[in-house]
């Protein structure tokens, strides 16, 4: 990670501070990150039991081939907004 002791190399914004969310603190902050990472494991298990489905899933015309690729989207999506969400907390916070 990229700490810098001069304000005028602080990244993207010039001499910004994290502060504290108002609220986000103690029982809620913790409570709201497990919930995040939970997120995040719910997303890799969509994703596999898509890959899953895909892999034993009938190739036929007639075999709802497309099922399997809206569990993996779904997980891949999960996955993404609750890592976003958990880099913006962590860079808002500290």
């Amino acid at each position: 990670m990229f700490i810098a002791e001069d304000p005028k190399n602080s990244g993207l914004i010039p001499a910004a501070k994290p502060t504290k969310i108002p609220g986000m603190d103690g029982m809620v902050s913790t409570m709201f990150g497990y919930g995040l990472w939970l997120l995040v494991l719910a997303g890799v298990c969509a994703t596999g039991y898509g890959v899953w489905k895909l892999a034993i899933t009938e190739k036929s015309r007639h075999g709802g081939g497309s099922e399997p690729f809206k569990w993996m989207g779904a997980g891949i999506a999960a996955i993404l907004l609750s890592g976003s969400l958990i880099s913006i907390l962590n860079g808002i916070v500290g």
